[in-house]
């Protein structure tokens, strides 16, 4: 069995690589170390999880201890599609790099450019950044890239995805021809070849395993939902509250929007839980995730910002509360969980309309995924909603009317106009009641002096309007437990909150 000290690193990363508790090479690290230390140019390929970010740092580091940056001219570049990315990245060259005095420069969105800019002036000789950010510092002024000597393209597939190409070509076309190039992805679907071979001069080709594949120690399962929200989310808390060994979890959506949603969701039920999507700012996505990681929060409900190449080495399992549209989104969502040979579990929501999708998973992956407890023609029948309940009615009464006829019909619409407008007098008797509790209460001086005044008494409490308003109450905040309840719902107009002048 391969050792780290076959691969022909330098004594001091093997040092670093020691104390960090790691003996044996991962696949892609015994295959990539050994060509990048020759300086050839490397096409890596491996499923998420198996430690390409090691299989070009360590022989960098190694390569890096002879020479030193110059002001503004970085020694090596490496390209992230994300920040999160990034600073991961970060935090690996300094775990590796402990013993070795480098410069890294760390340049993603979210931070200041003149904290950016000093680092550039002192030389990098590491320079780890989305390209976006490169490319604002370079038409500053403030970045000469005629010194790169190593180029690292990570997770090109999701730079594709995200339309980072153009970009990419761009920063290659500043850099010198002669660089070598180290060029690493999860899948490699046709677009990302005819890239690695724009790229790349006659590079090893290390393959560790099946393009799109997903690792062995996960353990997956679709689990049948009906299409509506609060119908899922009650499934997902069920499917959360029974698995006996979780740690800690991932729950995946594809809007951020629903993250939002969910998350609010989840916090009202008593979960502990973050969320994490690309509207958030640098400062509070990397308090979530340090959160995440040392254990102060147990769920983390993310957009797939989170998808990609994070490494949270101890994630027990991974939700998808959305199907993923991309199906090489499913392999790094769940590639969060399994990690470095251990076992996790995946569970996904399949509802009717996402058949297409996760057929399209399970073409990609190459294996057919078990259902939970039934497939989608096990389904019960959906919960009925209130506005469905309503309709129904009103088909009823349209056929009554026709019927017993006009007179009967206006009979029918009198009791109704009654019946609205006694609903409404108690729905504005509720919310000014709540008006009134909300305000400070009077002490018993200021009531007397009040009735002093001849001003109008309070009004006594009508124990049928308090047993409506706990009601409503109860159904707020567990609103998604069942269907949307017709009116307000949530929200109360602040107009209807004030009350009225004696």
């Amino acid at each position: 069995m391969t050792n780290f000290a076959d691969l022909g690193l330098s004594q001091k990363v093997l040092s670093a690589v020691t104390d960090a508790g790691y003996t044996i090479p991962t696949p892609i690290q015994t295959g990539a170390i050994p060509p990048a230390l020759q300086r050839r140019d490397i096409l890596g390929i491996a499923q998420t999880g198996t430690g390409k970010t090691a299989s070009f740092v360590l022989p960098m580091l190694t390569l890096l201890e002879k020479g030193r940056a110059r002001a503004r001219m970085p020694r090596t570049l490496i390209l992230e599609p994300t920040r999160e990315l990034a600073a991961q990245v970060a935090e690996n060259f300094d775990k590796y790099g402990k013993n070795h005095k480098l410069n890294i420069a760390l340049l993603i969105g979210g931070v200041s450019f003149d904290e950016q800019d000093r680092k550039l002036e002192r030389g990098a000789d590491v320079l780890i950044c989305t390209p976006g950010r490169l490319l604002d510092h370079f038409e500053r002024g403030k970045l000469l890239m005629s010194g790169v000597e190593i180029l690292v393209i990570d997770e090109a597939d999701r730079m594709l995805d995200m339309g980072f190409i153009p970009d990419i070509e761009r920063i290659a076309k500043l850099i010198p021809f002669t660089r070598q190039t180290l060029f690493f992805s999860a899948t490699m679907p046709p677009e990302i070849q005819k890239l690695a071979d724009r790229f790349l001069q006659n590079p090893e080709r290390v393959e560790v395993a099946r393009p799109a594949s997903t690792a062995q120690t996960v353990t997956q399962r679709f689990v049948a939902a009906h299409a509506k929200d609060y119908e899922k989310r009650a499934v997902l808390r069920d499917l959360i509250r029974a698995q006996d060994e979780l740690k800690n979890a991932i729950i995946f959506c594809n809007r951020k929007k629903d993250v939002a949603d969910l998350f609010r969701s989840l916090d009202r039920h008593g979960f502990s839980v973050g969320a994490l999507h690309g509207d958030m700012d640098q400062r509070s996505r990397m308090t979530m995730l340090a959160n995440f990681k040392d254990g102060n929060i147990k769920l983390l409900v993310a957009s797939d910002v989170a998808a990609r190449g994070l490494d949270i080495p101890d994630v027990s399992h991974v939700f998808n509360f959305d199907v993923p549209i991309h199906a090489e989104d499913y392999v790094h969502r769940i590639g969060r969980t399994g990690r470095a040979g251990r076992s996790g579990a995946s569970f996904t929501l399949v509802t009717k309309r996402d058949t297409k999708f996760s057929d399209a998973i399970e073409k990609l992956i190459g294996q057919k995924v078990e259902w939970l407890n039934g497939d989608l023609s096990n389904l019960p029948e959906p919960m009925e909603s209130h506005d469905t309940g309503r309709r129904e009615r009103g088909r009823d009464g349209r056929k009554d009317r026709k019927k017993d006829g006009d007179r009967g019909s206006k009979a029918r619409s009198d009791h109704k106009s009654d019946t609205v407008r006694a609903d409404s007098e108690a729905e504005i008797e509720t919310v000014v009641e709540r008006a009134e509790s909300v305000k400070p209460a009077r002490s018993a001086e200021n009531k007397q002096a009040q009735n002093n005044r001849g001003d109008r008494p309070v009004r006594a409490s009508n124990p049928a309007n308090d047993d409506n308003r706990d009601r409503r109450n109860r159904h707020r905040r567990d609103y998604d437990d069942g269907p949307t309840p017709v009116g307000f719902g949530d929200e109360i107009p602040a107009f209807m909150l004030i009350a009225g002048k004696a």
